[in-house]
């Protein structure tokens, strides 16, 4: 939501002038980390505000560490937030993927350009078109993820920020 997008933008803002800040770290609510854009917001007439492809390039370029904790899911816009941040830890649970091929469209938040640059041609071209949902473990064995727990995903996402 367009609510989500301005706290993130802020929040990174704040965290990047703040010299007390040394790391950030990126969760969910509830146990998700995001199911991403709500696709009935896509045939709404234009609204003013931050889009999703400038808030992750925001991500990207954040000279303090950025670490994911995906928790749930992390689908569409969700996990191209997470493909912004420098660093991904996800709970043994967690499956992320692009399922928006599935409905005909495209990610459009350069997920199509991240996901490759992470995991190699192939392996990216699979998830892109196919919409699958990748289980954490099978994240982790392609890169995806840095790290995959069975504990308190927030937790083990701080400690790593702290680590970095």
């Amino acid at each position: 939501s367009l609510t989500v997008l301005q706290a993130l933008e802020d929040g990174l803002k704040r965290a990047d002038a703040d010299p007390s800040v040394k790391a950030v770290m990126i969760c969910g609510e509830h146990g998700k980390f995001s199911a991403g854009a709500d696709i009935r917001g896509f045939s709404a007439p234009k609204r003013q505000g931050t889009a999703l492809g400038p808030i992750i390039s925001l991500i990207e370029r954040s000279e303090k560490p950025v670490v994911a904790a995906i928790e749930g899911i992390a689908l569409g816009g969700g996990l191209e937030v997470a493909l912004g941040c420098h660093y991904r830890i996800a709970h043994v649970k967690a499956r992320m993927g692009l399922p928006e091929v599935t409905i005909g469209l495209l990610p459009g938040a350069e997920g199509t350009q991240r996901l490759p640059r992470l995991i190699g041609v192939p392996a990216a071209l699979d998830i892109i078109t196919t919409g699958r949902h990748i289980p954490a473990t099978e994240a982790l064995k392609l890169g995806l993820v840095d790290e995959v727990v069975e504990e308190n995903t927030v937790e083990a996402a701080i400690r790593l920020a702290n680590r970095v």
